[in-house]
């Protein structure tokens, strides 16, 4: 039951290095196929439709990433719940914490969608968006909202997956939704002409595709992760140590992302060549970063699977493994970047503005990536061992307040320019990583993990000779 399948991975022995690896290259790769959804979409009107429509695709990524944020949070605080509970071997608690989220998850679907919906005019005025651009960005923006539901399944599904060290599923279910994808954005956009709607549509129907494979995995594994429809339940002191452990997560990507709209507003003023070279470098970038925020998502569960276990220095020995594969990685990409940089924004658009200052970005904001290595990694540790509350302050008071406060300054009183502006970007990373260190290094591990303030909870409760919910779900072995 606990790792007995090659789909199921048990971090808590064996080799740091390679579990960390053998867990990150699919974890890797998925994201990669994950991140050509909308790639794929920018790529495809700015070849076959307009600059305005490549524009509006590019323009609204910060405004999808404040609403799905929110539920990614919750996703995290499931994954990391399962994680530590898995390590402990405690097979009831998990089947409680998959219940309870997942018929969360159908209530927090049904409101987003209304919810992006409803605030699509808000968030494109939010974002300044000109007025050539905004009737296309609002059409995709409202389309990818009504189809929400597949991608927050979907990454339910794989968050679940994940915390048992099951990568590999995840990545294969994108790889076949991404190839829907790329042959519904050619079908919709130049057979049909179908123009931004096409590929909203084409993306939302293949993130709807991967969120049925993955509950459909989720439903027939042998795994503790199964689901049972006769069991579905919200638990609710399960509901309360997910959502605590959750809503931090949840406001600080939600915060950031609204941060990242007033960044938009800023590079939306420059113009129509600056929006589209900040796009495509945006599209190189996400690439660039992946590896790293793959290790980040490997080293959570590594850390919480060895926490639930008890085994505290193994934990750690495994953030130090991350953070030497992720500098490497990151280097050796970035290089690749920086050299070729006019062809690979080129790729997306080959108008000599958008070449010029996507070049531009490229060259000066990549060597900062090391810095979010640091920061990733350990934040993700942090959140493996339970605390998700210190890396929201930590994100939010650089990513958000240092970020805004830079660029506010940069632009009303040193130089409004383009580059000066966006180096607020690696201004607020440099900042995060002293702090994330500083943070880390404090924290004591062995006093934050789920699984004891659980066995805390049902040893209360047994001392009161009392018998609520939380304190029946002793694992088999005390049994």
């Amino acid at each position: 039951m606990f790792g007995s399948r090659k789909s199921h991975l048990d971090m808590t022995q064996g080799s740091a290095s390679k579990l960390l690896i053998q867990f990150a290259i699919p974890l890797l790769l998925g994201n990669l196929f994950q991140q050509f959804y909308n790639m794929v979409d920018v790529w495809v009107v700015g070849r076959y439709v307009s600059n305005e429509a490549f524009a509006a695709v590019g323009t609204v990524s910060p405004a999808i990433s404040t609403l799905i944020a929110l539920f990614f949070g919750f996703t995290q605080g499931t994954g990391i719940v399962l994680s530590q509970y898995f390590g402990a071997k405690n097979r009831e608690k998990i089947h409680e914490a998959v219940h309870t989220s997942f018929l969360i998850s159908i209530f927090l679907a049904l409101l987003f969608t209304f919810l992006g919906i409803a605030m699509t005019p808000v968030l494109l005025n939010a974002m300044r968006t000109p007025a050539d651009v905004f009737p296309e960005a609002a059409a995709y923006l409202r389309i990818y909202f009504g189809g929400i539901t597949g991608l927050m399944f979907y990454n339910l599904s794989a968050a679940m997956l994940r915390s048992v060290g099951d990568s590999g599923r995840p990545f294969r279910y994108l790889v076949i939704s991404q190839i829907i994808n790329i042959i519904l954005d050619l079908v919709f956009v130049i057979a049909f002409h179908m123009g931004v709607a096409g590929v909203a549509w084409a993306t939302i129907i293949a993130q709807l595709v991967s969120a049925v494979l993955g509950v459909r995995a989720l439903l027939t594994t042998d795994a503790p992760i199964r689901i049972y429809p006769k069991d579905l339940k919200v638990h609710s002191e399960m509901a309360k140590t997910i959502i605590n452990v959750s809503i931090p997560a949840a406001i600080q990507g939600a915060i950031v992302s609204i941060s990242n709209l007033f960044v938009q507003s800023y590079i939306n003023s420059f113009g129509g060549n600056v929006m589209s070279g900040y796009t495509a470098f945006h599209k190189i970038d996400q690439i660039i970063i992946m590896p790293f925020t793959s290790i980040s998502t490997a080293t959570a569960t590594f850390v919480g699977q060895n926490l639930g276990a008890g085994q505290v220095d193994r934990a750690k020995k495994g953030v130090r493994t991350s953070i030497a594969m992720s500098f490497a990685i990151t280097i050796a990409l970035g290089a690749l970047a920086m050299f070729f940089a006019p062809s690979l924004v080129a790729f997306f658009n080959k108008t000599p503005g958008v070449i010029e200052y996507g070049t531009l970005f490229l060259r000066w904001i990549t060597p900062f990536y090391l810095c979010s290595c640091v920061n990733h990694i350990e934040a993700s540790a942090m959140r493996g061992a339970g605390d998700t509350k210190t890396p929201m302050l930590l994100m939010t008071s650089t990513y958000v307040a240092a970020r805004q406060v830079f660029m506010f300054i940069m632009a009303n009183f040193i130089c409004n320019e383009p580059l000066p502006v966006i180096m607020g970007y690696p201004f607020s990373w440099a900042v995060c990583t002293v702090l994330t260190i500083i943070a880390y290094h404090r924290m004591d591990m062995s006093k934050t993990r789920i699984v004891k303030e659980s066995e805390n909870r049902a040893k209360a409760a047994a001392a009161e000779g009392t018998a609520p919910e939380e304190a029946e779900g002793s694992d088999d072995e005390e049994k």
